[in-house]
């Protein structure tokens, strides 16, 4: 990782033209019928069809694509309440997120505004220019209040991102790490370390995947959560404990299953880690210092499954692999919410894309060839292009499941195809050559089969339907490596030139072979060796 300086980042800020966004036209506007149609008195046309249809915004405006990002500055990445023109250059880098993973165009707004009511008042005013609304950085409690108020009197998607983009990402994070510990969730222990906006969306979640709230403990900075202490807000009374013989971190861990911290930098100890149960599953998410470095984790126990927020270390944590398409789903078909059955399909979806085999795409990134389902690999990286199409499209399908949805979706495939062009990873004519090897799919023989790549290839292949792959290779050394690989072999066809029941064709191949290659002088025995 390059060491991020001071003098670094104000000169990637201030370079050229200062920020990090910018808005550009999307109609021509270079003569004078141009400029008369995009504003008077051509543009009063698609005002009144928007009067009669209010509906109809979609169709003639960028609503349906646009996303305002909005913040009081009083929770800023770590920073604190530092003010909502402090925090605008985090509002921005938000808006560059959303546009280059999700193709969602973002106003950044910074509402000078503490007081709940009036900060919702104000975001209400302007909410008819939005598709959705992204709260961020606003601190809790307030941030709960501000969320629910603001869902329950807008008719478009509104979501904290501090609260359930966290959420939604560990908890696919943690339904993979117990799939790889063998562990059920509904037994595990989880301690939650930090009571924040993020700690209790997390844990909400977790409980709607199947935890049982009694074998929660969570902490947040005087200790144990505990059902006799006073004044609780109504959130951590949700998952306060009755077990009073436990006051401290230390007490809370010993012989819990999962740790899961949203709170501070080094109060997880090694000590601890060691006397959590086996396999232990450790989410030290804390930024930019998690609760217990990866090293020290990895070096208390040689079985514990850990996860930070960081991206130099593996099972990274990471908001931008939902919220951009999370919005995306919900943008594309017009809903007038994000529910619970949205933030669900997503967490599926980003669990299940783990465990597909890793585009190329992705291990060149890393530096690596063997990212596969397992202890090192059990969310999917955040560079990953499958993310937009599979979890939008789950996003999407959901809105449309649970009545949220204005619009509806029919043929999903040319919808991932859509996704894929907007983010320019298929174009017009790798989509035509796709379409043409599928309507007449070949029989292709995967040489050199025992090579990981050729593997993967081959298994890409059968699954997108562009060919019917042939392996060649020792069907026992090919299926040894595909369970390594996590690779599905059962429906491609292996195909071993030394067993006896291909000697025949083997020798035949030779002959013509030495035949074609004679002045070259080839003989049959040479020839055969190579086939």
């Amino acid at each position: 990782m390059v060491k991020i300086t001071k003098e670094a980042a104000l000169e990637y800020h201030n370079n050229g033209r200062p920020g990090k966004i910018e808005v550009k036209p999307t109609k021509p506007y270079h003569t004078q019928t141009d400029l008369s149609l995009a504003y008077s008195p051509g543009v009063a046309y698609p005002c009144l069809e928007i009067q009669e249809r209010p509906d109809e915004v979609y169709k003639y405006t960028d609503k349906g694509n646009l996303v305002a990002v909005i913040s009081n500055g009083t929770a800023v990445l770590g920073l604190g309440d530092i003010g909502a023109m402090s925090g605008k250059p985090v509002m921005e880098g938000k808006g560059l997120l959303f546009k280059i993973y999700g193709g969602i165009d973002v106003f950044d707004i910074e509402v000078a505004e503490k007081d709940p009511e009036k900060f919702c008042e104000a975001v209400e005013k302007i909410a008819s220019t939005f598709g959705g609304i992204n709260l961020e950085d606003i601190k809790a409690p307030e941030c709960f209040y501000i969320e629910e108020r603001l869902k329950k009197n807008l008719d478009i998607p509104v979501m904290h991102d501090d609260q359930h983009g966290t959420a939604i990402i560990s908890a696919a994070g943690l339904k993979n790490a117990l799939e790889v510990a063998g562990k059920d969730i509904a037994d595990v222990k989880i301690v939650v370390n930090g009571a924040g906006a993020a700690a209790i969306s997390c844990t909400k979640l977790y409980v709607a995947l199947g935890a049982r709230v009694e074998n929660i403990v969570m902490l947040d900075s005087k200790g144990v959560i505990t059902v006799d202490r006073p004044n609780l807000t109504p959130q951590k009374q949700l998952f306060a404990t009755t077990r009073t013989d436990i006051h401290t971190l230390e007490e809370a861990v010993k012989g819990a299953d999962v740790f899961v911290g949203l709170s501070k930098g080094n109060v997880l100890s090694q000590d601890m880690v060691r006397s959590m149960a086996a396999n232990p599953i450790v989410f030290a998410l804390a930024n930019p210092v998690p609760e217990i470095s990866y090293e020290d984790a990895m070096a208390s126990r040689p079985d514990v499954l850990m996860s930070t927020g960081r991206s130099d270390y593996p099972n990274q944590i990471n908001n931008v692999i939902g919220f951009p398409y999370i919005f995306r789903g919900a943008l594309d078909v017009h809903a007038k919410a994000i529910n619970e059955e949205m933030k669900m399909a997503a967490v599926h979806a980003i669990a299940d894309l783990a465990k597909q085999p890793v585009p190329d795409v992705v291990n060149d990134v890393y530096h690596v060839n063997d990212l596969t389902f397992g202890p090192k690999y059990f969310i999917p990286k955040p560079i990953d292009p499958r993310l937009i199409t599979e979890v939008s499209a789950a996003v999407a399908k959901a809105a449309i499941e649970s009545g949220v949805a204005r619009k509806s979706i029919t043929d999903w495939d040319a919808y991932k195809k859509s996704l894929m062009q907007l983010l320019g990873q298929e174009s017009k004519l790798t989509r035509k050559l796709h379409d043409t090897a599928r309507r007449h799919s070949q029989r292709v023989v995967f040489a050199e089969g025992g090579h990981p790549t050729m593997m993967k290839a081959a298994v890409q292949a059968k699954t997108e339907g562009i060919c019917q792959p042939i392996l060649l290779g020792n069907p026992d050394r090919l299926n040894r490596l595909a369970q390594r690989l996590k690779l599905d072999l059962s429906d491609i066809q292996i195909i071993d030139m030394r067993a006896d029941q291909e000697q025949g064709r083997r020798a035949t191949y030779a002959k013509h072979l030495a035949k074609k290659r004679a002045r070259q002088g080839y003989n049959f025995e040479e020839a055969y060796d190579k086939m």
